[in-house]
């Protein structure tokens, strides 16, 4: 059995050397089991006004009607948007301060409160309110999560355990989407509806006091999270960082021994917390990473935010009645979700910057699909589900290597730049792009929203070659 007691000096690289040989298995209830449920729960809170809010909106505000639903959908999730961005810059770099875990419980109470005040709101302004405390949550919840798990993965696995998380997003995607179908729509013969919807008049209030109930299990799971022991090393706390690889290569040896570690890491010279973006921005080999990733981010959200939050209002706009908008959204979902199973197996299979042209292409392939031939609910359904897959299946190696590009004592605040200002794409998105879809045909309006991430694949092509490279060696 391969000794795991610590010698009297260990060292920050012997310490790193032995966390990147770790098994699956003895990270996964961090990487993949706790991140996984606080992931759930705000993806459930992103994608949970998809289909309940034109139930919604006829309540909080007078005058709508599926009809115009679109233009009164616009504000809240811009706002939620801008919530998001105010996550992403402010509170997770606070992640490269106080820790991972710590910073990620502030990040999963915003999105309690979110959804506490948005169910309880007797009006749009309140509504819009939660929204928009609502999207901090995700905004700063994905870079400190997706960082956590780049530190704590083995170098050969970061994509792979980012990809098993986000079918944990996946499935909070899928099911807030299908609870706004069974909870705000009537019963209807398939696949007009569900015949077993309940459709009652407050299903989208206890929508979101389902989120909240979530919510509180995820501030549970976060509170059992180890630190990062890469963070620890970073802050002179090699003792504990020490001690929980320790631990985590105990769990490990309940399954067989361990491979000896691999070449001693280097590492890199300590900058002072302070810098971070000043480190960002001002050195060359991060400004230029920074500026890359921020417009991938920014012109893939645009097709990203278009479909996960409003797919179910364009189609309404396109024609489409609203229940088998929605329906046609549900099966999307189950596209979201089969993704993340396939991008567990499969994300390492390719450099993190090739799955972009491919989840465009099928993104492309899916819209021309339901535009030319949606009037058989068949093809409509192998289209959206087709959509769904595409224009996610290229997030998990993204999310891996937005963390990859910046070095631990900044991670949190670089994945937050570039993945907040980025997502300014989806609030244009919405402000550009949805009001002109009910101007203009199926087609067009499908591929206008599904261009943008044909724009992102080329720009992904510039990124950084990070998979199977210790974070170190790519980020020093």
């Amino acid at each position: 059995m391969t000794d795991v007691s610590p010698p009297a000096t260990a060292t920050a690289a012997a310490i790193l050397a032995r966390l990147d040989r770790l098994p699956r298995h003895a990270v996964a209830s961090a990487a993949t089991g706790s991140t996984g449920l606080v992931m759930f729960f705000v993806f459930y809170g992103n994608f949970d006004i998809n289909v309940s809010f034109i139930q919604t909106c006829a309540q909080i505000q007078p005058g709508c009607t599926p009809a115009t639903a679109q233009q009164w959908l616009t504000l809240p999730v811009v706002l939620y948007l801008l919530g998001y961005l105010f996550g992403g810059l402010v509170i997770a770099p606070i992640s490269d301060r106080v820790g991972r875990p710590k910073a990620l419980l502030i990040t999963v109470a915003f999105g309690v409160v979110g959804s506490v005040v948005t169910a309880l709101a007797t009006g749009y302004p309140v509504f819009v309110i939660g929204r928009a405390i609502t999207g901090v949550a995700l905004g700063g919840s994905l870079p400190i999560a997706n960082t956590f798990i780049g530190e704590i993965a083995p170098a050969k696995a970061r994509a792979k355990y980012t990809a098993i998380t986000f079918v944990a997003c996946a499935a909070g995607a899928m099911a807030g989407i299908w609870a706004g179908l069974i909870a705000t729509t009537p019963p209807a013969g398939f696949p007009a509806g569900l015949p077993f919807a309940i459709g009652f008049d407050s299903g989208w209030r206890w929508m979101y006091g389902v989120a909240v109930l979530l919510g509180l299990v995820a501030l549970a799971a976060t509170t059992r999270l180890p630190e990062s022991p890469r963070w620890l090393i970073e802050h002179g706390r090699l003792g504990e960082a020490d001690a929980i690889v320790s631990t985590l290569e105990r769990k490990a040896l309940r399954r067989g021994p361990l491979p000896e570690p691999a070449a001693t890491i280097v590492i890199p010279e300590h900058t002072p917390e302070s810098a971070a973006y000043r480190e960002l921005l001002g050195t060359a080999r991060y400004r230029r990473r920074t500026l890359l990733l921020i417009a991938v981010w920014f012109t893939g959200y645009a097709t990203v935010f278009g479909y996960s939050t409003g797919s179910t209002v364009v189609l309404t706009s396109l024609n489409f009645s609203p229940p088998v908008a929605g329906m046609i959204t549900a099966v999307g979902g189950i596209g979201f979700f089969v993704q993340g199973l396939f991008s567990a197996r499969w994300s390492e299979k390719l450099e993190r910057r090739y799955w972009l042209p491919i989840g465009a292409g099928l993104t492309v392939l899916g819209s021309v699909i339901v535009a030319q031939l949606g009037d058989d609910i068949g093809w409509a359904f192998a289209g959206s589900f087709l959509v769904f897959f595409g224009f996610n299946v290229w997030v998990p190696p993204t999310f891996a290597l937005s963390a990859e590009s910046f070095p631990t004592r900044v991670r949190s605040a670089g994945f937050g730049l570039v993945d907040g200002v980025g997502v300014l794409g989806g609030a244009a998105g919405i402000l550009v792009i949805a009001p002109l879809v009910p101007h203009l045909s199926p087609l067009a309006a499908l591929l206008l929203i599904s261009g943008f991430l044909v724009v992102a694949a080329v720009l992904a092509q510039f990124t950084p070659r990070t998979r199977n490279r210790a974070l170190e060696d790519v980020s020093p």
